[in-house]
């Protein structure tokens, strides 16, 4: 039978409670009995009393559970996730936990639910998970704190996040293609269906868009647009398989392609974004003489492209993210928190005629 604290116990002639102090609170024994403890511990092969027991019996885990959809890897290859999850990082450190990235597939919903029941964590950070996946309702379900890295489009008063004003940036960057006296506009998004499908998509308007911050954007963008008489049936909306450079550029082929080719593309996302961009430099496309390009979030790799785009603090945004987990505060305002963003006028954008 494998080795127990009682088995070391009995070896050294003391109390189980003796045993256990003697790794969770050493400086209560004297330095020769720890020792006797740990050597009779390594000679009868007992590893130590169980992490999650001890987190348990503490009540308090050690670790923030981060849900990511639909796959981990992008946790390390859009430059966006890994900001937020540097400044998420540095606000669990501060607090001696650690992170549990959770991907949540989209196939098996079954399976995600069950990973986050059974996920050991004092928290969760929901980051990117569309509204109707059911792992959402499994974190509520498990009574421990949940902050939400992006504001909830619908009125949620209980609900802790931290996020922007979706419409308004999204608004400010359609009224600065608009002001350039673009007409013919294409959006490039991800999540515009649930399907995972690539190329142009018809829909009856908004609430068809399920993925509340895709839907959250498009309202922007309307809302800039409207004044100049571009409507919901003016837009061209090309649907990305996923947020990626090279699922940019594939649907951005769709929209540069045609006959009577947008002026200009909004992208969700600058990831997006940097794939039109690809997409017009294999056609011999100028970005902001040919077609004007903008994105959303300014990566790192916006700036050197001259990418037009919004800029939104994501480092902060996990920074506070992780301290209203780990540290909410009293007053229930205080636990939603919107940060600023700036339209980030480059190259890439320039009005249809140029004198």
């Amino acid at each position: 039978m494998k080795p127990t604290l009682q088995t070391v116990a009995d070896a050294v002639g003391v109390s189980r409670s003796t045993v256990s102090n003697a790794y969770s609170r050493p400086d209560q024994l004297s330095p020769a009995l720890r020792q006797r403890i740990h050597e009779a511990a390594r000679s009868l092969g007992y590893p130590g009393p169980n992490p999650t027991a001890r987190s348990l019996r503490r009540g308090r885990v050690g670790a923030i559970g981060v849900l990511f959809t639909p796959a981990l890897s992008q946790a390390f290859t859009d430059p966006y996730a890994v900001r937020f999850l540097r400044g998420l990082a540095e606000a669990a450190e501060r607090h001696a936990s650690g992170l549990l990235l959770v991907p949540l597939s989209e196939a098996d919903e079954e399976t995600a639910v069950e990973v986050v029941r059974n996920a050991a964590v004092d928290g969760f950070c929901v980051y990117c998970v569309p509204a109707w996946h059911a792992a959402l309702a499994a974190t509520r379900s498990r009574g421990v704190p949940v902050v939400a890295a992006e504001r909830p489009a619908r009125d949620a008063p209980d609900a802790m996040y931290v996020g922007i004003d979706e419409v308004g940036a999204a608004r400010a960057a359609a009224v600065h293609l608009a002001g350039l006296g673009h007409r013919r506009v294409a959006v490039v998004s991800d999540f515009l269906v649930a399907e995972r499908r690539v190329g142009p998509v018809t829909l009856a308007g908004l609430a068809e868009i399920r993925y509340d911050v895709t839907r959250e954007r498009l309202r922007g963008f309307l809302d800039g647009l409207a004044g100049v008489g571009v409507g919901w049936s003016d837009l061209l909306l090309v649907n990305a398989s996923a947020n990626g450079r090279a699922e940019g550029a594939r649907a951005a082929a769709y929209a540069l392609d045609r006959a009577d080719r947008p002026t200009a593309v909004l992208a969700v996302t600058d990831l997006l974004a940097l794939g039109v961009l690809d997409a017009l430099a294999e056609r011999g496309l100028r970005p902001g003489r040919d077609v004007s390009v903008t994105g959303f979030d300014d990566i790192p790799e916006a700036a050197p492209a001259g990418l037009t785009t919004i800029r939104q603090p994501a480092m902060e945004k996990g920074l506070i993210a992780g301290r209203l987990l780990l540290d909410p505060p009293e007053d229930p305002t205080a636990r939603q928190v919107l940060l600023p963003t700036e339209l980030v006028v480059r190259s890439s954008t320039g009005p249809v005629e140029r004198t």
